[in-house]
């Protein structure tokens, strides 16, 4: 997940998704049934742990995928699918020049807390995160507001963006009025990132109490965001409890919901760190459903009778280079004989699911701004030696990051697709140095320092917009990156406040085009993970941008 780079990378990092260690415990689900026998508890394993209860701290899909169903945003997104559809605002409309957005609001939503939903609370929060201090300021804790919004009332570092953000009006108790300085391709899709979903006003005032603090490249994050009792949102569960221990965050259903009612009264979500581990997991009956299913297991799972369905591709894998950590990467001739030395047929056919497709720009070609005419590397192991030795950097020795205890959509097995991606390296003459790090916090925090020479990352989509792919990483300087090309800037913000669709694609189209002619990394490939759920189990609507709603989910 993430957005709209044009912030800068700061010296402070951290773990936004933290540390993955498998469990098998059955835990309160045992025994937790209604009278007549009819199940109640529905188990989902997840591949990490939350970071916090706020989603507003937060930029990881695990997080995301536990406060997604206790915390509403203004938008959503329609069940299954990426058309922008109305969320605690029944309807909403900007001015011309796409400054100033209106909100409709829905009437008679209820907080979890019992404060009631209105365009007072939807000004609490905004104005709460736009006078954000101190740590909060820090592009890890408050990553979606800066990528959305800009910066803060007062920034107190110089290399935070300018704040986009001008003002929230309640206008009449059910009509919001949100106004920003300059109009932006992450808007009106911004408005529906569960980062910026709406909380109570008398939760605000409890959260403001409370401090994030940083130490080194260590944050400790404020202890309501650790702890379920303080958290309020609308979603159609309420947040109940986190057992740190068991590894489980515990959701029970809010009976005064505006929409339709979850249809399981208690939802848990478990992490299990390995493929293996989750698939043996719901095939004891342990768990429910879980996410990221090995491509291997597809099969095996549905010729056993289990739900397997398979997202839409909307994500991106790439091997990221930084130049700042290795002075030889900032020869295009080494960039480039990196992209030529790697096998991506190869690791499309034997490590992604089926559907799975190479890449040849830093967004999959179902998002309106891909080009066909990109510059593009083949895989060839001489033409990689022939440019080493041009740029004179034939006994290259170089550093490749790659994380452990993880699973991404993008990426089902990170050491399996190192390997690969190793051997074909050493093939074009390239001493790889190999350095395994945790995902969370220590991988997560050399990535985005920019600390490590190679590394492997992806993104799945917020909204769909080719900006919230490019403007991710190329709207600005980013650590993990190392570079300053003005041309790739230009490019890649000049669709950014275009009004008109159709001329955003174009804009993107180019910006691809001088992106890979730079080619600050290597975009690997795009795939469509899929999701598995018990034989007893009416899944929900499997969403491309891993958006699922559990409320929809019941029991046969």
């Amino acid at each position: 997940m993430r957005i709209f780079k044009t912030r800068a990378a700061r010296a402070i990092t951290a773990a936004v998704a933290v540390g993955l260690i498998a469990t098998g415990c059955a835990s309160e689900r045992d025994g937790d049934n209604e009278s007549g026998g009819k199940k109640d508890t529905f188990v989902f394993a997840g591949a990490g742990d939350p970071g916090s209860l706020d989603p507003a701290l937060a930029s990881d899909g695990e997080t995301f995928r536990v406060t997604r169903q206790a915390f509403e945003a203004l938008l959503e997104h329609e069940s299954g699918g990426t058309k922008l559809v109305g969320g605690l605002a029944e309807t909403w409309s900007s001015n011309d020049a796409g400054t100033v957005w209106t909100f409709n609001l829905r009437k008679g939503v209820k907080f979890h807390d019992g404060e009631a939903f209105n365009a007072a609370a939807v000004c609490a929060n905004y104005d709460h995160w736009f006078n954000w201090k101190g740590t909060y300021q820090s592009s890890a804790v408050s990553y979606y507001w800066q990528t959305i919004m800009g910066g803060f009332a007062k920034n107190e570092d110089p290399e935070t963006p300018e704040a986009n953000y001008k003002s929230c009006t309640a206008k009449d108790e059910n009509t919001a009025v949100i106004e920003v300085k300059q109009p932006s391709a992450n808007l009106p899709g911004g408005f529906s990132l569960n980062a910026l979903a709406i909380h109570s006003p008398k939760a605000i005032k409890e959260y403001e109490k409370q401090e994030a603090t940083a130490k080194g490249d260590a944050i400790t994050y404020p202890k309501y965001s650790q702890e379920a009792g303080t958290v309020a949102g609308t979603g159609p569960y309420k947040i109940v409890k986190w057992n740190k221990g068991n590894k489980e965050v515990t959701l029970e259903r809010f009976d005064d919901y505006w929409g339709d009612k979850a249809k399981i009264k208690n939802l848990v979500f478990r992490t299990i760190d390995t493929e293996e581990g989750r698939r043996q997991a719901l095939q004891a009956g342990d768990i429910d459903g879980y996410d990221l299913v090995a491509p291997a297991d597809v099969k095996t799972l549905e010729d056993e009778g289990y739900v397997v369905p398979t997202r839409g591709v909307f994500n991106l894998f790439y091997v990221g280079m930084s130049q700042s950590a290795n002075p030889a990467l900032k020869k295009k001739e080494v960039r480039q004989a990196i992209a030529q030395a790697i096998d991506k047929e190869n690791l499309v056919k034997t490590q992604l699911p089926e559907g799975g497709k190479v890449a040849d720009q830093f967004m999959p070609d179902t998002i309106a701004g891909y080009s066909k005419n990109v510059t593009k590397y083949p895989y060839d192991p001489a033409a990689s030696k022939a440019l080493l030795k041009k740029a004179g950097a034939q006994n290259l020795t170089i550093e490749f990051c790659y994380p452990t205890e993880v699973t991404r959509p993008y990426m089902p097995a990170p050491q399996d697709l190192f390997e690969l991606m190793k051997a074909d390296l050493e093939k074009a003459g390239i001493k790889v140095r190999p350095k395994a790090m945790k995902w969370a916090p220590d991988y997560l925090d050399a990535t985005e320092a920019g600390s490590c020479a190679l590394h492997m990352l992806g993104w799945t989509g917020d909204f769909n917009d080719g900006y919230n792919f490019i403007g991710t990483w190329f709207a600005g300087f980013d650590k993990q990156w190392g570079f300053k090309d003005k041309k790739v800037f230009d490019a890649v913000n000049a669709g950014s406040k275009m009004g008109k669709a159709e001329e955003r694609t174009a804009a993107y189209q180019k910006a691809n085009e001088v992106i890979m002619d730079y080619l600050p990394g290597v975009p690997i490939s795009s795939s469509p993970p899929a999701i598995a759920f018990g034989k007893n189990v009416n899944p929900p609507n499997v969403s491309p941008l891993t958006q699922e709603v559990f409320a929809e989910a019941s029991f046969k």
